[in-house]
């Protein structure tokens, strides 16, 4: 066994992301059975000491029979209808299937904006911290009843990856309705299994699809979001839902993403992934070499411009004299007062501006 996988096999504290297409019917309508069999496993799971967060999709599908729809609908307004209804019918199903087992479950809504926004995040880790303490199961899904396109996470793949890094888990599984990434179209029978990805090099020439009718996924997907997780410390499976008593058990089925280096801490995390930015700062060579290179603080003088309309503690983009963007950080100035700072050194600038423009310690590289 891979060092991911045992890690996966012996997590604590584990984040488990399930498909639509695993919990519905091909009509659309909730697969109870099948949901009950996913239950089974998780319940497992719990009893055998490991702290489960579960991220379901499922809502809209789940909304679309008792509307009398017979597809995933097009327009927000039908989808955020669909899932209105279809969230009631999911967390009910759940909250039955794990009563079974004596286990409450709690559901636990979320937007972009509470991961962009540092203190929704905060309130977030909190929330999740309590639940575990409780001993509740929270079942997560995007906020689709008010997630608008501006503050959505776009599948819920990524949404398990901020969610793994946001609970501190020590594994994330992700199960679909394929056994593991492929190197072309499995269905085509020349595709071969990618069984583990140590980097970027395991993955080079792989054609990852897009998603189903009924979820908005699909291959490339799931590989994004194993692949920022792996990249911020967590492991990750890949894995088909008819195989999640081996994923939660041994974990000897699907891929294995291992971790790459050291696990970001929260704050790090947040500005690398999660923090929208409302500017770019532009930065000569030596300032570049400074916060990429040493780390350091970066301070007025390696500024060579300005753009965005930001406030000091916004998030901003800092970018190389190439137009690349080397870094992200939290911004110490408002915009306006940064045109008469920029490109001077600190001992030329009145006593109360001699500070970082960003510091290092709310600075990521990317």
């Amino acid at each position: 066994m891979s060092p991911a996988r045992d890690a996966i096999a012996a997590a604590r504290h584990l984040v488990v992301k399930v498909g639509s297409t695993a919990l519905t019917s091909p009509g659309g309508g909730l697969d109870q059975v099948g949901l009950d069999g996913l239950v089974d496993s998780l319940a497992a799971r719990v009893r055998a000491g490991t702290h489960v967060v579960l991220v379901s999709s499922g809502a809209i599908a789940a909304g679309l029979a008792p509307l009398g729809l017979q597809r995933r609908p097009l327009d927000l307004a039908t989808q955020q209808a669909a899932a209105s209804v279809g969230q009631l019918t999911l967390g009910h199903a759940y909250t039955l299937s794990f009563t079974r087992y004596g286990l409450s479950v709690g559901q636990v809504l979320l937007t972009s904006d509470d991961v962009v926004r540092r203190a929704h995040y905060r309130n977030a880790q909190r929330t999740f911290a309590r639940l575990r303490g409780l001993g509740v199961v929270p079942v997560v899904n995007e906020n689709d009843t008010v997630a608008t396109d501006e503050i959505r996470f776009g599948d819920n793949d990524r949404l398990a990856a901020m969610v793994a890094h946001l609970v501190g888990a020590d594994g994330l599984v992700l199960l679909s309705d394929v056994n593991g990434l492929y190197d072309g179209d499995p269905r085509h029978g020349d595709a071969r299994l990618v069984s583990e990805v140590r980097g970027p090099s395991d993955i080079d020439g792989v054609r990852a699809g897009t998603g189903s009718t009924l979820g908005t996924g699909g291959m490339a997907s799931k590989l994004a979001a194993a692949t920022l997780a792996a990249e911020a410390g967590v492991p990750v499976l890949l894995a088909a839902a008819a195989q999640v008593d081996r994923a939660l058990g041994a974990a000897d089925v699907g891929t294995a993403f291992a971790a790459r280096g050291s696990r970001l801490s929260s704050r790090r995390f947040w500005l690398r992934h999660a923090a929208g930015t409302a500017g770019r700062l532009l930065l000569d060579d030596g300032a570049v070499a400074a916060v990429v290179g040493r780390r350091r603080s970066l301070l007025a003088a390696g500024i060579t411009s300005v753009e965005g309309d930001f406030g000091a503690g916004d998030v901003v983009d800092l970018v190389d004299p190439r137009g690349r963007v080397v870094a992200r950080g939290m911004v110490g100035y408002d915009a306006v007062e940064l045109p008469d700072v920029i490109g001077r050194s600190s001992r030329d600038l009145p006593p109360e501006l001699r500070r970082e423009v960003v510091h290092a310690d709310d600075l990521v590289p990317l």
